[in-house]
């Protein structure tokens, strides 16, 4: 069986191996021993606090074949973000340069630096190794994330984003970075990148161009990129798209990739799910549910066939599934349709 579950010390050596699994440009998961080893005790710190609004707690969770007891993947929240370190990004704006005399009338577009989403929760960190690509779990993998906000909504704002891996290639050339580079960083992507996942982002406030940058003047290739998403991260976005999530003309620093953006009360899974009263029982319907817990630090998610009697609030799943997420009858669980 496939399920999620807050990550712990012991899973070190799996989330290591994907953090070189993921890759240039996966800025939440750095290389590096001491920033996983603090992630992980953080994530611990933060599922065991008593939590009534939304702090700097960060919950990471992997996903386990329980079968073989594999960790095939992972997924976060961060409840606020900026509240400790500066979270920048570049927003689209237009300026209009007009001259009636001379009847010319230009729209350029702007790029300025910004921390507009401060506070706002931020969903993240999502990879799943591709031997488990399949059955969907890597649409479970990230649509737990809202079952587990809807249930604990006082941990999380009522602002939800997502930063979408932008353009680069498989040695981390990314062509919007290049030109900042050349002008301002003299400091190639991936060691910027780098930089900012292991918490060193000073240097971002300290060389950025402290004035809109004129769209225009880039190269035509970081123009090409800018809001877009890196192959790998199409269907992520579109599962985003379709929970609600729009962009508001926000991208990323370094590789120009698009952030969305939702209320939490907007997001189709947090309207959809219901929570419901247990019965162990035969299952008498093949309709897969992403069903989870209402615990916070021994959470469990997975998804399975299940059978709802809606007029009761009362949901029938297998004594395997509910051995899975810990929950006995008359035990209440939180479920969506898959």
């Amino acid at each position: 069986m496939i399920i999620v579950r807050p990550i712990q010390q012991s899973d070190y050596d799996a989330l290591y191996r994907i953090a070189v699994e993921s890759g240039h440009g996966f800025t939440s998961l750095p290389v590096n021993e001491e920033l996983l080893r603090n992630r992980i005790a953080h994530t611990e710190e933060s599922f065991a606090k008593d939590v009534t609004s939304p702090g700097n707690e960060g919950y990471l969770f992997v996903m386990e074949d329980t079968e073989t007891g594999e960790v095939v993947g992972t997924s976060g929240i961060e409840a606020a973000v900026g509240l400790d370190d500066a979270f920048y990004h570049y927003h689209l704006g237009k300026v209009v340069h007009n001259s009636r005399e001379l009847n010319i009338y230009n729209t350029v577009e702007t790029l300025s630096l910004c921390n507009d989403y401060t506070g706002a929760t931020e969903i993240c960190t999502l990879f799943l190794s591709e031997s488990h690509r399949k059955n969907n779990n890597g649409r479970f993998l990230s649509r737990f994330r809202f079952l587990f906000i809807s249930e604990h909504q006082e941990r999380f704002a009522n602002t939800v984003i997502a930063e979408m891996r932008g353009v680069s290639d498989e040695n981390g050339r990314s062509p919007f970075w290049e030109w900042l580079e050349e002008h301002f960083f003299s400091m190639d992507f991936p060691t910027a990148d780098y930089l900012t996942g292991i918490g060193k982002k000073v240097f971002i406030a300290e060389l950025m161009p402290k004035y809109p940058i004129y769209v225009n003047l880039l190269s035509k290739e970081a123009q090409a990129v800018i809001n877009q998403v890196h192959p790998h991260t199409v269907p992520a976005v579109r599962l985003l798209e379709a929970e609600g999530f729009s962009r508001r003309g926000y991208v990323d620093i370094f590789d120009g990739g698009p952030t969305v953006e939702a209320n939490v009360h907007n997001i189709k899974t947090v309207n959809h799910s219901k929570r419901c009263q247990v019965i162990i029982g035969e299952v008498q319907s093949s309709e897969n549910y992403i069903i989870c817990n209402t615990q916070v630090s021994n959470f469990r998610a997975t998804q399975a066939p299940v059978s709802l009697r809606a007029t009761a609030e009362q949901v029938v799943i297998s004594q395997d599934v509910a051995n899975a997420l810990m929950v006995q009858e008359g035990d209440w669980v939180r479920l969506v349709a898959n």
